[in-house]
């Protein structure tokens, strides 16, 4: 393959790092996956980086000054200055990324553009995926947690700190008394993320457990129910759902209510376009989509109930996508 100029969009993730090579019409050309070594804090991940462009550069016969720039989507807050304020899952502490690679990739450090891992998601949906008719839109992912990222007027939105768009740690439900991995009791990621939908199984099974032993009534001491080794994954507590179990009816639509919940608070802040919901949760498609949408109508704001809510698109590649735009867009 020839071409003349060529950009690098990195989605860094916490276990996989994808690398992809994208024409300056963001095609993408090519993309490497490679492991996220977390140890010693995180020390090798950017040389790893440097070291998967570079491979890729002498694969495809072009030369750094070839390279328009390179993208990196990083999972943790990151300031307007590019400022990556803590990656706890990667090791890292309070790192300027942008200098670091430019360094060590011996380019200027203008053309590295840095972003948080959600908001590089939501920027590729906008540009590529679900969102491309829309100007602005709240991008959700739902996976072993929630993250979320916020576009307005086409551009991300980082905030002043940094956290902009994270919609998981919004602390809206009341009924929760275990502690969210941020710190704080109530996070929306707590029951609608796949950890917390197990989690929230496993709750109500010890408290039926615990009722059914209180109980006077001799039938009702033993419990006969779904058993929590049974239920280790989101997906087991969709399937039982969708075998009729109350159990994992309860637990799905407390899942939807609080989604719907979540959104209808975006909505009368920021008030997107569209909502555009991805991750591995979100395979469960048009009836769990549908689900969170009726919800979202009761109780959104009555200008915004006709808000959009769309499936994501692009799947695992929309953070390289929206890493290289960051880079195209800056050229």
């Amino acid at each position: 393959m020839m071409m003349s100029k060529a950009a690098f969009g990195i989605d860094i993730g916490g276990t996989t790092i994808k690398c992809g090579l994208f024409s300056e019409d963001g095609t993408l050309l090519k993309k490497k996956i490679i492991p996220t070594r977390t140890e010693d804090d995180g020390s090798h991940i950017l040389e790893d980086i440097r070291d998967c462009i570079l491979e890729v550069l002498d694969e495809e016969k072009l030369d750094k000054q070839d390279l328009i720039g390179a993208g990196l989507g990083v999972p943790g807050s990151v300031t307007n200055d590019s400022i990556v304020n803590k990656c706890i899952n990667l090791g890292w502490g309070v790192l300027n990324v942008s200098e670091t690679m430019s360094a060590l990739l011996e380019i200027p450090k203008e053309k590295i553009c840095i972003g948080n891992d959600a908001n590089m998601a939501a920027l590729g949906e906008y540009w590529k995926g679900s969102g491309k008719d829309y100007n602005s839109l709240m991008f959700i992912t739902i996976g072993t947690g929630i993250g979320g990222g916020l576009i307005m007027d086409g551009k991300p939105v980082n905030g002043a700190n940094g956290a902009a768009g994270e919609i998981g740690h919004l602390p809206i439900v009341t009924d929760l008394r275990r502690f969210c991995a941020c710190g704080k009791i109530g996070c929306l990621e707590q029951v609608a993320s796949a950890n917390g939908m197990v989690k929230e199984a496993h709750t109500y099974i010890d408290l039926e457990t615990q009722r059914r032993k209180r109980s006077m009534q001799p039938d009702e001491q033993i419990y006969n129910g779904p058993r929590k080794e049974d239920l280790a994954t989101s997906e087991d507590v969709f399937d039982l759902a969708a075998a009729g179990s109350a159990l994992g009816f309860t637990v799905v639509e407390k899942m939807c209510i609080y989604m719907a919940k979540a959104l209808a608070c975006v909505a009368c802040v920021v008030d997107p376009e569209c909502f555009i919901i991805g991750g591995g949760v979100a395979g469960q498609g048009e009836d769990l989509l549908d689900r969170i949408r009726h919800y979202y109508k009761t109780l959104a704001f009555h200008p915004s109930i006709e808000t959009p809510i769309l499936p994501a698109s692009l799947g695992n590649d929309a953070g390289m996508y929206g890493a290289v735009k960051l880079v195209l867009d800056k050229a």
